[in-house]
């Protein structure tokens, strides 16, 4: 088998590059180690910042996330029992976000690689990249009960942090940085409409709360418990107490309850892998870097990578010229460590590690009291927050 772009993982970031390439006039064949339905469910995401909201647009798959999609223009921030919304358009020029799950932005571009794009083999295991570093690099995978190799002219892994593709760039010529946080984010789904029509992250002396949603009809509620919780220690009745302290105003706000569907805890950490290019083996997503869910970012920075590629393939089939493709690891990086920033920057301020000081417990709220007051900070918080440019 033999296409231009091997492209292995069929989560978002794969399926929309496979899209891009599609619309591009560029063949490609998608490699996803799982079954459809797997991915059509796998939980993850919900933010879709404006440049990814305007990204599914241009190439078709938009249709039904600006049907059933709930966009956003700010969030509230939530501490000392006070509360304080950020208004995305006032301080960005007009730009918002969009709740949609990345389940069913999956959908959506399943349903249009299938009906016109090129090959998407589900339940096709790639085991490994070869020769990245020339110009003919293969994906040797497995399908159908059968051993197959795919030959590219290039190989982009959007395969996650687990996948084969980074395991293909010699360690000699990498550098890792990772964090790794003291607690963890017990999450749960529940049927029952938000108690807010907008995400609350709230700063408590308990722990850190998130009040989110992934419809008008169900909720999706976060909080901060330590490294290594067991989701089942937790009674329902347990995180719906929890969770009502955790969100206190005093304006007597009200937290609504409802049956819980999903209970899971979700570890904290940072990871960027450098570069995410080696050869003609382009990394995308959690191949290369993971960041904290406070700051909306992983969806949408794995997006940031894969317009990168397309721009830069498209402007080397166009002009002959390589630049961009050159280029291609030092300007997803760019973008990255802004987003690993943010999101460090939202996690150290609205967590409360183990060990925290009353001085560090001050230092929280003084932070929060000069986003609150100052419109530069609080502008600095939208930009990040509804998406920093590709490219």
């Amino acid at each position: 088998m033999r296409t231009t772009v091997g492209i292995i993982g069929a989560g978002p970031a794969g399926l929309l590059l496979a899209r891009l390439l599609h619309t591009a006039g560029i063949d490609s064949v998608v490699l996803e180690s799982r079954d459809r339905a797997y991915v059509e469910h796998r939980q993850r995401a919900g933010i879709l910042e404006q440049g990814t909201v305007d990204v599914l647009r241009a190439t078709g798959a938009g249709e039904r996330m600006d049907r059933e999609g709930l966009r956003h223009d700010g969030i509230e921030l939530r501490f000392a029992k006070r509360r304080h919304r950020v208004d995305f358009p006032a301080l960005t020029g007009g730009r918002s976000v969009m709740v949609y799950a990345q389940t069913e932005v999956c959908k959506d571009l399943i349903a249009l690689q299938l009906k016109d794009g090129g090959p998407l083999l589900f339940e096709a295991e790639a085991l490994a990249v070869e020769g990245a570093d020339t110009d003919h690099p293969r994906v040797r995978f497995r399908h159908q009960g059968g051993e197959d190799v795919l030959a590219c002219d290039y190989v982009v892994g959007c395969d996650g942090f687990w996948g084969v593709s980074r395991k293909a760039i010699p360690a000699e010529l990498t550098q890792v940085f990772e964090r790794t946080y003291p607690f963890g984010w017990l999450g749960i789904l529940a049927d029952v409409a938000p108690s807010h029509d907008e995400l609350v992250y709230a700063r408590h002396d308990r722990g850190f709360a998130l009040l989110s949603m992934r419809s008008p009809s169900v909720s999706r509620l976060y909080l901060q418990v330590p490294e290594g919780t067991d989701a089942e220690e937790w009674s329902d009745e347990a995180i719906w107490t929890e969770l009502e302290r955790r969100f206190e105003t005093a304006d007597g706000w009200r937290l609504e309850r409802g049956p819980l569907t999903q209970k899971s805890v979700t570890p904290m950490r940072s990871y960027v892998h450098e570069p995410m290019r080696h050869g003609r083996l382009f990394l995308a997503g959690d191949a290369a870097h993971i960041v904290p869910p406070t700051g909306a970012k992983g969806l949408n920075l794995a997006v940031g990578d894969v317009v990168t590629f397309a721009r830069a393939l498209t402007h080397q089939r166009e002009t002959g010229s390589t630049e961009l493709l050159d280029a291609y690891s030092e300007t997803c990086l760019r973008r990255v460590w802004q987003a690993e920033r943010f999101s460090y920057d939202m996690t150290t301020l609205l967590h409360r590690a183990p060990g925290t000081t009353p001085f560090e417990d001050r230092l929280q709220l003084a932070r929060l009291e000069r986003i609150a007051g100052s419109r530069a900070a609080e502008t600095d918080l939208a930009e990040a927050y509804t998406g920093f440019p590709f490219g």
